[in-house]
């Protein structure tokens, strides 16, 4: 929307900062509810990935498969889908969303994107939705593995969102 500059510059970090508190504290409160269900399933033990991995409940982590350029790829093309789909939603001169279901719709768009682009590494399209969970993630007792695991891939879904979104700007 700062792009478009249908919203002012500095509301970016308050918008950015909220989200991701918002994010962090959500990780918080499905660590409590599944406080059991997580120790029981790694043993007593917390590990980030491999078979007993658990933070990729949290935040994304790539598939064995995937390289990082093409996990940047993917993360940049999946936020860039979902702007496109937001901003045609809320388009005043398309042909608009029913009233009322705007979010719907936009829930309805993040749903077919993470079935159809999940399976490489989750879905982050918002840097929030992975940075505030793995900030969590670290603090709760995953301790700092969840920065450098994967060749460090923790930056691709916070970098990757963000020009993705402003290709989806320009795109539209």
């Amino acid at each position: 929307m700062c792009c478009m500059a249908r919203e002012p510059w500095i509301k970016l970090p308050v918008y950015a900062l909220a989200q991701t508190v918002g994010a962090f504290l959500g990780a918080g409160i499905v660590f409590g509810l599944y406080f059991d269900a997580i120790w029981a399933f790694g043993a007593n033990e917390l590990f980030v990935t491999g078979a007993n991995g658990t933070a990729g409940i949290f935040a994304t982590y790539p598939s064995e498969h995937l390289n990082s350029v093409n996990g940047f790829f993917d993360q940049f093309i999946g936020t860039a889908a979902l702007i496109v789909c937001v901003l045609a939603i809320v388009d005043p001169y398309n042909n608009p969303v029913p009233r009322g279901l705007e979010a719907f719709t936009v829930g309805f768009v993040i749903l077919v994107i993470g079935t159809s682009m999940g399976f490489n590494s989750g879905y982050a399209v918002n840097p929030a939705r992975d940075f505030g969970p793995r900030l969590f993630t670290a603090i709760a007792g995953w301790g700092t593995e969840v920065f450098t695991a994967c060749g460090h891939w923790w930056w691709i879904p916070i970098i990757a969102p963000f020009l993705g979104a402003i290709a989806g700007v320009l795109v539209y």
